[in-house]
């Protein structure tokens, strides 16, 4: 039986991951610190859940604490998944230690134990913010992001970074997954999509930044997590055809490869929020704001190379996605 470690395993991407591991027959032992970011609640709910599987083990405890990853990777993972990080890019405007602790100093003690343990494939969550000020659209894993614009983006960049240096020094197979605005039922209460319905099903009324004009490459969660186990299952081998002089930040001499997850299909905060209110049965109260720093005008996934290497094609329609959504929505709320 193959054993895979899923870091957040109570948080949202991370639970609908452990899963559906879970149901494809993996022994999963999930790791987190339940932190107050949000709801803590939420996180409770989902780890009940994947607690009621007999394959399912749990580790309490942030990866920042070397104590508690040890008490995970005493199983010998065959995979290592690791979605426990510091989210949010306007968090981070206020709370630079988080980041610096979950997603610098973590990510250092998960590519340590992987390391130590022999871990066939190290899967870990990036970001669609590391392309930052780049505006050339769609956006490729061989553009340069070199110009974070935000500190959660900075922590991203710098976990790819630190990927590379271990693929490179002890040959781990490491793949990285820029995620892009990743939505659907047990989802983050932080994020638009979710803090819109609670505010307008309460007839709050709803701001929208840079005066509305944004546009966001809205991904389901079971898509994600499809391209996620296929990619984890199939390690990067090193680059035979890749150019020193010309180097592909994509790829690598090392077992090494970058990935983006999107839709291919980005939206705007207006079509998204006409969606919502279709399927609300309610009208939004909105407040035009001003763009908010960190924050990018549009993003848009290039996945031709996932595509190409793993068979990836998200299927759902951003309308399917969303009724999904309000329906857990009201059902977990009573609404």
């Amino acid at each position: 039986m193959e054993t895979a470690i899923v870091t957040g395993a109570a948080g949202f991407i991370g639970f609908h991951t452990a899963k559906r591991l879970l149901r494809d027959g993996c022994r999963v032992v999930g790791i987190d610190d339940l932190n107050d970011y949000y709801d803590v609640g939420l996180k409770r709910s989902r780890l009940e859940l994947l607690r009621g599987e007999e394959r399912f083990a749990f580790v309490e405890g942030s990866v920042a604490d070397r104590a508690a990853l040890d008490a995970a990777f005493r199983e010998r993972p065959d995979y290592v998944v690791h979605l426990g990080a510091q989210a949010g890019v306007r968090y981070s405007l206020k709370h630079p230690e988080k980041y610096a602790s979950a997603n610098l100093v973590g990510f250092v003690n998960i590519l340590e134990a992987c390391r130590q343990a022999n871990v066939g494939h190290l899967v870990y969550a990036s970001s669609s913010s590391v392309y930052g000020a780049n505006v050339n659209q769609p956006f490729r894993t061989s553009d340069p992001v070199d110009h974070p614009v935000s500190l959660y983006a900075a922590t991203k960049k710098s976990n790819e970074l630190m990927a590379h240096a271990y693929s490179h020094l002890f040959a781990l197979p490491t793949t990285g997954l820029r995620f892009f605005t990743v939505y659907g039922p047990w989802g983050r209460p932080d994020m638009a999509y979710f803090s819109f319905t609670r505010d307008m099903l309460a007839g709050r009324t709803i701001r929208l930044f840079n005066g509305g004009d944004m546009r966001r490459d809205f991904t389901y969660i079971d898509d994600v997590v499809e391209g996620v186990v296929r990619v984890m299952r199939r390690p990067p081998s090193p680059d035979p055809a890749w150019d020193r002089e010309r180097p592909d930040p994509s790829g690598s001499y090392a077992p090494y490869k970058i990935y983006n997850i999107g839709n291919h299909e980005p939206v705007s905060l207006g079509e998204f929020v006409r969606t919502l209110e279709e399927l609300l049965g309610v009208k939004a109260n909105i407040e035009l704001a001003p763009m908010q720093p960190g924050d990018v005008h549009a993003t848009f996934a290039d996945i031709t190379d996932l595509q190409r290497d793993v068979g990836f094609r998200p299927n759902t329609p951003l309308r399917e996605g969303l009724r999904r959504f309000v329906e857990w929505y009201r059902s977990y709320y009573g609404e």
